[in-house]
């Protein structure tokens, strides 16, 4: 089971601890690896990133985050994570507040929730249930000077 850990970061399966926001690429991909084959990737704007796969989910992590536009403060360190679930497929639970965000139709996940979901948590679907989870540390807006 993934947890999802508001402003903390994603508990991990088992004992494999938890990818917190912040945490350099080395200590994520640790994290990570300890459930799941690490494959490197590539997102532009992100300075890592890698993805694994566990259970019908697929996890796609970055970190060492840019903002070319100047709207937002760089993100240090692991910056963010999408879970993704294969449709066709069972997939390993990813809970918040208890809630498993996958296990059920989006409509009954978002009433469960009610206002409690954090700005930092995106949740994506094809109508009837979600398909993808983005989880972000939070991005503070660029002062102005």
């Amino acid at each position: 089971m993934f947890e999802i850990l508001p402003g903390v970061g994603l508990r991990l399966p088992g004992r494999a601890g938890v990818l917190r926001f912040g945490d350099d690429e080395r200590t994520a991909q640790w994290a990570v690896a300890t459930v799941a084959d690490v494959r490197e990737g590539w997102v532009c704007g992100a300075g890592w990133s890698f993805t694994a796969e566990y259970e019908g989910l697929r996890l796609g992590v970055l970190g060492d985050v840019g903002d070319r536009h100047g709207r937002y403060e760089d993100v240090p360190g692991l910056a963010g994570v999408d879970l993704t679930r294969d449709p066709l497929c069972l997939t390993a639970p990813v809970v918040l507040d208890g809630i498993d965000l996958f296990g059920h139709p989006s409509a009954e996940v978002l009433d469960a929730l009610g206002d409690n979901l954090p700005p930092a948590v995106r949740l994506r679907g094809d109508g009837h249930h979600f398909t993808t989870i983005r989880l972000d540390a939070e991005r503070v807006p660029a002062r102005d000077t």
